[in-house]
């Protein structure tokens, strides 16, 4: 691990990357981040054992401090579990408005210094830094991006440097709390070789097992097997894991956009002016983006309402939220927003629902307010859905919306708006 560099000028965008087989790729991650904002807030927390999440018996862990994981205690556990592990933790509900905010306020540093970024989740970037190393290097440049996000934002951040994502996420987990790493050309497979496979990314508990049946614990041991046999044991993901073991990954940088969005809207071939209607097929839509930002892996931070009348006159209102993909949070935003939006004087021709300012991060930004049981019933709702149709389980407000439009897969590349206008 190399010592932070002097504080040099960050330059700003005044170049252009160059062409060259070697890539320098960052990735950033806040460290604790749910914790750490909320020790900005109140340091009385500091170096206390800190459990945030649901704060009944039925809630789950959604982050919780270093000192509380010396206990054992790790994020989804169910928090009765936890306090029974770490009696003496603090619990605090949480506030996904001010990780949102935070979470902005780091990807602004970010977007002002670097060309080429992807958001992960609300807490994790990857940079692609290639070509940088004109100016002083690639390395000093992310020391000091880190050292100025830490400046403005208080936050502690770590972050690995290497060729690719999948060594540097791993570089990052090494280097953490609070530090980083770099891991030069040529060293990647010495640097994984004696971590645990679960260090791999898309090493989930169910492949780790599978491996551990095998006797493989170590990646040295993935990176000696031929590949034949990691196809032949783990199928299609057999061989993207055996590369990464080997420190190969060619993903690229999908650069963040906020713009980034999945809609759908309804025509009537009548216009309306049944209200009850009219929000039962703003529900359906609602909750069925809702399960496909779930299925993606994805939340949303801005729904936008649409209604065009029937002298073709349209408008919109949108609301910025805290990261979600929930429902029950999603929805009465949407009816909110309609009702402020409707004329009872005027027909209705259309309606729609967008969601925008999408990242990564599947659905632990509701774990403050949700219980074990809530999640079971996305789960299960979802898994339904997967197996039998979009329309398989619905809300029974939402049975009017006999269609809501026909969806491409939204997170497969563009476009952004990808539930087609369809006429009902």
């Amino acid at each position: 691990m190399e010592e932070i560099p002097h504080r040099a000028q960050l330059p700003r965008k005044r170049f252009s990357l160059r062409s060259s087989g070697e890539r320098s790729i960052a990735h950033m991650d806040l460290d604790t981040f749910f914790v750490s904002v909320e020790r900005l807030m109140d340091s009385r927390l500091n170096n206390r054992p800190i459990l945030i999440g649901g704060t009944s018996d039925r809630g789950v862990v959604a982050s919780c401090s270093y000192e509380a994981r010396k206990f054992g205690v790790h994020s989804a556990m169910p928090m009765k579990m936890a306090l029974e592990m770490c009696p003496e933790a603090v619990v605090i509900r949480g506030n996904s408005a001010n990780y949102t905010k935070y979470s902005n306020l780091v990807t602004d540093v970010i977007k002002e210094n670097v060309p080429a970024y992807e958001k992960s989740s609300i807490d994790e970037f990857y940079l692609d830094l290639t070509g940088m190393d004109r100016f002083f290097g690639c390395y000093q440049f992310a020391s000091e991006l880190r050292r100025q996000i830490m400046t403005e934002t208080g936050l502690p951040i770590s972050f690995g440097l290497s060729g690719n994502k999948t060594v540097s996420k791993v570089a990052t987990g090494e280097a953490k709390p609070n530090n980083q790493m770099k891991i030069d050309f040529g060293s990647e497979r010495p640097f994984l070789a004696p971590l645990s496979v679960r260090k791999i990314p898309m090493v989930g508990e169910k492949t780790y097992q599978t491996l551990r049946h095998l006797g493989v614990k170590r990646i040295h041991t993935v990176q000696d097997m031929p590949v034949e046999m990691m196809e032949r044991v783990l199928g299609k993901h057999g061989r993207s894991i055996w590369e990464k073991a080997r420190g190969v990954d060619t993903t690229p940088i999908i650069q963040y956009s906020e713009r980034k969005s999945i809609s759908t809207e309804r025509t009537f071939d009548k216009d309306t002016i049944d209200v009850v209607k009219l929000e039962s097929i703003l529900m359906a839509m609602v909750e069925n983006l809702a399960f496909q930002l779930r299925r993606g892996v994805k939340l949303t931070a801005c729904i936008t309402v649409k209604v065009r009348y029937s002298d073709f006159n349209t408008h919109t209102l949108q609301a910025r939220i805290p990261y979600t993909a929930a429902d029950h949070v999603l929805i009465p935003k949407a009816k909110e927003l309609f009702k402020r939006l409707y004329d009872r004087r005027l027909l209705v021709r259309l309606i729609g629902v967008r969601m925008s300012h999408l990242v990564s991060g599947g659905h632990q930004m509701n774990l403050f307010e949700d219980n074990v049981e809530i999640q079971q019933l996305y789960q299960a709702m979802d898994k339904m859905r997967d197996k039998y149709g979009d329309r398989s389980v619905i809300r029974a407000a939402g049975m009017q919306a006999r269609t809501i439009g026909r969806m491409t897969n939204p997170f497969n590349g563009d476009p952004p708006n990808l539930l087609a206008n369809r006429r009902a």
